[in-house]
């Protein structure tokens, strides 16, 4: 069973029903528990808080299970990043974890995998299951035309890390372990793996992460280019991930966001395209009330006051 923790909404102008904290929550926290037999699925949440500084937090909440994902946390996160893509007052996005884990990957028990070898099972049906699963929010998050920070304070595995590294900083801490475990257990990388390691760290070092396990460890994910910022103590990342979020926030997030999707397209388009597209995007963004508004804030010799629009 789905349960979801009460809150406001009003409609906007197009009538979409928009989704809004309650007065007397200072982030509006809503949760969504997984019900289940299985003490862990009755654990299992998505945190999500949009605050005052227009950052949409996405809180992995799981730590009995190493924070692994069920498929409803899965769709949790595909509806949350949506919820971001979708709503104004959202101008940036951190994710982040609780316990000692980030995320340990996809939780096994009832998953398409799981059931193979039964009688049943259909090897096609790992396709769609993929399709409709992982991949989904990897690619939600990969081109959310929102600036994304993820905190990973532990392991990530397999999915797991590909859901810190889908997002565009990435800040570790002497605790983060990105690990992948495809081919222990005769999986083939899946959940964008194949898409983003190669070009975060290059074909060779991805083939050894994928084919022969080789993990990155505290300052090694920066090294290998895997992530942004390493910060010794745990707090003191997350705090500093925090920080970048709201800066971010702050910032002409309508530029950033195309900014982002140029860069991230970059690797499968021509150099004429490229150049092509930057002219467009760039006639986006001094049509913005951001670019106005910059232009104004270095004439008066003050800091700007981006809006995002």
């Amino acid at each position: 069973m789905l349960v979801a923790a009460p809150r406001s909404g009003r409609r906007t102008p197009g009538g979409r029903a928009q989704r809004l904290c309650t007065p007397a929550q200072r982030r509006g926290t809503r949760v969504r528990r997984l019900g289940g037999e299985h003490p862990h699925h009755q654990r299992a949440v998505i945190r999500f808080t949009v605050g005052d500084d227009h950052v949409g937090r996405i809180t992995l909440d799981r730590p009995g299970a190493a924070n692994a994902l069920t498929v409803e946390m899965r769709d949790e996160i595909v509806e949350r990043v949506r919820e971001c893509r979708d709503r104004d007052d959202v101008r940036s996005v951190l994710v982040t974890a609780t316990g000692e884990s980030f995320c340990s990957g996809m939780d096994l028990r009832g998953s398409t995998v799981a059931q193979a070898g039964t009688e049943d099972f259909d090897p096609r049906s790992t396709s769609q299951a993929l399709r409709v699963g992982v991949q989904t929010f990897i690619r939600e998050l990969w081109e959310l035309d929102k600036p994304t920070v993820a905190a990973v304070q532990g392991a990530a595995v397999g999915p797991g890390a590909h859901l810190a590294l889908a997002c565009d900083f990435v800040f570790t801490c002497d605790r983060t372990k990105f690990l992948w475990s495809f081919a222990k257990w005769g999986l083939v990388v899946d959940a964008g793996g194949a898409y983003l390691l190669p070009r975060l760290v290059g074909l060779p070092r991805a083939k050894a992460m994928v084919m022969l396990g080789e993990g990155a460890v505290g300052t090694e994910a920066v090294d290998l280019g895997l992530a942004y910022r390493h910060v010794g103590m745990g707090d003191a990342m997350s705090a500093e991930a925090d920080e970048l979020a709201v800066r971010l926030a702050a910032g002409p997030t309508r530029s950033l966001g195309l900014s982002k999707t140029l860069l991230n397209r970059s690797f499968e388009t021509a150099l004429p395209d490229s150049l092509e597209l930057e002219g467009h995007f760039q006639s986006l963004a001094t049509a913005s009330a951001d670019l106005v508004e910059g232009m104004a804030a270095f004439r008066e010799k003050r800091p700007p006051d981006f809006t995002g629009r």
